[in-house]
């Protein structure tokens, strides 16, 4: 199902962006980001975030990302579920100089981030993400082609059980400013499979 642009809404609206059927630009306000407390000890909380709510609770929602204007140490733009300022989770490729970008998600619960990375080349400017949700857990995947989609994060939401809202990011920490560009949004029964495996603790601790 595509997304109708009368559904999105902002929390802090850039100065320059524009929303089309199935097309979302935005451009980067520099000094803006999304984190909080762990290891740097600041908390930043002023990216850009554009999105939609929805109470369904089996569902998955695809994205396209580009960024070739993204040129700037921590430059980045993904996809988002931003529940309030100490609650929320983003999957994105930041970059980094050069020769290297951290493709990557941060999972914030109860006010402290995380952030698990792997390094990609500087030259991938482009990136499918699907953002899946189970209940009260979920899940983000990224693509090079839409097709074939590989595990970033599985995780736990405490605040996620009930309405949520998600979608889209983009944001600058530093003194730069970039065009990102957002594609082929939809929404479609869950994707991320119920899990096959081993049997749940009968008993757990």
């Amino acid at each position: 199902m595509k997304i109708a642009k009368e559904s999105w809404n902002w929390i802090r609206e850039p100065a320059e962006y524009k929303i089309e059927e199935n097309r979302i630009e935005i451009v980067t306000k520099p000094h803006t980001d999304l984190w909080q407390r762990t290891y740097y000890h600041f908390r930043n909380d002023n990216a850009l975030v554009l999105q939609i709510s929805t109470e369904e609770k089996y569902f998955s929602f695809l994205v396209k990302t580009e960024f070739p204007e993204s040129h700037h140490r921590f430059d980045q733009c993904g996809v988002v579920m931003y529940l309030d300022s100490d609650n929320w989770l983003k999957g994105s490729i930041e970059y980094e100089n050069e020769e290297f970008q951290h493709l990557g998600s941060v999972v914030t619960n109860n006010g402290f981030s995380d952030w698990a990375t792997t390094e990609i080349g500087a030259d991938v400017k482009s990136m499918w993400y699907r953002f899946s949700r189970r209940e009260d857990d979920y899940c983000i995947e990224c693509s090079e082609d839409g097709i074939r989609y590989k595990q970033m994060r599985i995780c736990h939401m405490w605040k996620g059980a009930g309405e949520i809202s998600f979608g889209v990011y983009a944001c600058s920490p530093e003194d730069s400013s970039f065009r990102a560009v957002f594609t082929d949004m939809e929404l479609t029964e869950c994707r991320w499979a119920a899990h096959d495996g081993q049997a749940p603790d009968d008993n757990p601790a």
